[in-house]
């Protein structure tokens, strides 16, 4: 009778720690009430830290935005909202701004993204500084199966709020998934 006590509690114990995981993913009511105050760390970064990380997290939001948008049917009110939100991220928002991008996540039926690497670039064109950040995409489908891998890049302005004694800026995107300017020289006859 000792004997099966102790090999039942064994095995209740096993059990136990076996059932036991750290989840990596947070939950909806996590997620729900995250804010900026939250989300970024409390200890001061320089700001091409802080761009990049702010960058990174527009992308992914622009491109999980888009996704749930075209899982729907594009013509109930839920639809429209997304829509909105999206366009919300663009300086000047209209229809051509996302339409590349939503057709590509719909011809492939994109699932879900992962972005491998990440970087944001300055260019010159003229006397202005282009801001671009450039990334590697994973696609995956709804079952998580990876579909490619794909190149993008997406240009980006900051404009300064009018938040009174603060230096703060809203971050906008000008393109997403389009062909930036030129910003080198053509090859010509000198003399």
């Amino acid at each position: 009778m000792k004997i099966n006590r102790l090999g039942l509690l064994w095995i209740l114990v096993m059990l136990f720690f076996s059932c036991k995981e750290k989840q990596d993913n947070l939950s909806l009511e996590q997620v729900k009430y995250n804010s900026n105050k939250t989300s970024y760390p409390s200890a001061k970064m320089d700001s091409i830290q802080a761009i990049n990380k702010i960058t990174k997290q527009k992308v992914r939001e622009v491109l999980e935005l888009s996704i749930l948008y075209n899982a729907g049917n594009q013509d109930t009110d839920i639809d429209s909202a997304l829509y909105n939100q999206i366009l919300g991220y663009f300086y000047k928002p209209d229809s051509t701004t996302v339409g590349k991008l939503l057709t590509e996540l719909d011809s492939l039926k994109v699932g879900n993204t992962k972005i491998n690497t990440f970087e944001v670039t300055e260019r010159y064109f003229k006397k202005d500084t282009l801001n671009f950040a450039k990334f590697s995409v994973q696609y995956l489908d709804k079952n998580n199966k990876p579909i490619g891998n794909f190149d993008r890049e997406a240009q980006y302005i900051l404009v300064p709020a009018e938040i009174q004694f603060k230096k703060e800026f809203k971050f906008y995107f000008l393109n997403f998934y389009q062909k930036p300017l030129k910003d080198s020289i053509s090859v010509g006859v000198t003399k």
